[in-house]
């Protein structure tokens, strides 16, 4: 069963569209895409506030995401990031109820 995965990257005021962009490049989400394990991503901003971006990615396994993680670490994507965001990125891996 695929690992279903939650992140907020809460921005900077009026830093979401920089988010956005870098989102955008050959090294964001197409990137994302293309990493082993990963089955999608979807990209969300808030209604309310549009400096707070939610993806929903699902990866083959929870190691498969983990695994991504330390690979945008390695990479810089992090780095980059921290003058964007306002606080450390929250993950929250998710188990599909099948009661409900």
């Amino acid at each position: 069963m695929s690992q279903t995965v939650h992140v907020v990257f809460s921005c900077q005021a009026g830093k979401g569209a920089d988010f956005l962009a870098l989102m955008e490049s050959d090294q964001g989400l197409a990137a994302t895409r293309a990493f082993e394990g990963c089955e999608s991503v979807e990209a969300y901003t808030d209604v309310d506030n549009p400096d707070t971006i939610v993806l929903w990615e699902k990866f083959a396994t929870r190691a498969d995401h983990e695994a991504y993680l330390g690979w945008r670490v390695e990479t810089g994507m992090i780095d980059m990031l921290g003058s964007i965001l306002a606080s450390d990125l929250q993950v929250t891996y998710l188990d599909n109820y099948p009661g409900v």
